[in-house]
């Protein structure tokens, strides 16, 4: 599926070059969004199939929906290589989801999980990318605040609706893993990348 993507991206990529009139950084642009469809679109297709076989679809659409919601304000890593983000993809939303569904989570642990994110969210979010520095200061404060707004929205949700207790715990490690520094530089990642654009 990674190589029918790739083949994908790069007929589209070659139709819009021989007929369009984009500068280097307009097709940069469009060759970025591509490539995030298409990944999307893969990884989505093979996380819900694992959901399903499994048993534990719901949990699974809960915790991408709850995880985006968090990524959308605090963004996070993009893994160099498509296999590399399938690959986390798995562990992160079906590997995790699983593992909680079988263990006994207690209020000492959701606090504990909490508290975590919120200094993750504190110290790294928003956490941007190579291609998607976020140059503009202002924005970058306004960002952190949505974040840790949306860790409190996500608390509130989770004590009145106790089933979707593993999807926002889940959502919550998931998003705290991908802004932080030491997860960049595990997989070879340049951090704090505004620093260089500025």
């Amino acid at each position: 599926m990674i190589e029918l993507n790739s083949l994908i991206i790069h007929k589209t990529l070659k139709f819009i070059q021989n007929n369009s009139n984009y500068s280097s950084s307009e097709y940069n642009k469009i060759e970025y969004g591509l490539e995030g469809i298409y990944l999307t679109v893969s990884k989505i297709i093979i996380i819900l199939f694992i959901g399903s076989f499994f048993h534990y679809l719901d949990t699974v659409l809960f915790t991408l929906l709850f995880f985006n919601i968090l990524r959308f304000f605090a963004f996070g890593l993009h893994a160099k290589k498509s296999w590399h983000c399938l690959v986390l993809s798995i562990l992160q939303f079906n590997v995790l989801p699983y593992l909680l569904l079988h263990v006994s989570i207690s209020n000492s642990m959701i606090i504990f999980v909490f508290i975590f994110t919120l200094i993750s969210f504190l110290l790294f979010a928003p956490s941007d990318t190579l291609k998607r520095p976020l140059t503009n200061k202002r924005k970058r404060i306004i960002r952190k605040v949505l974040s840790i707004c949306s860790l409190f929205i996500l608390l509130i949700v989770m004590y009145f609706f106790n089933y979707l207790k593993i999807p926002i715990l889940c959502s919550y490690l998931i998003e705290s893993l991908m802004i932080n520094p030491i997860s960049y530089h595990l997989l070879g990642l340049p951090y704090n990348n505004y620093k260089n654009k500025a």
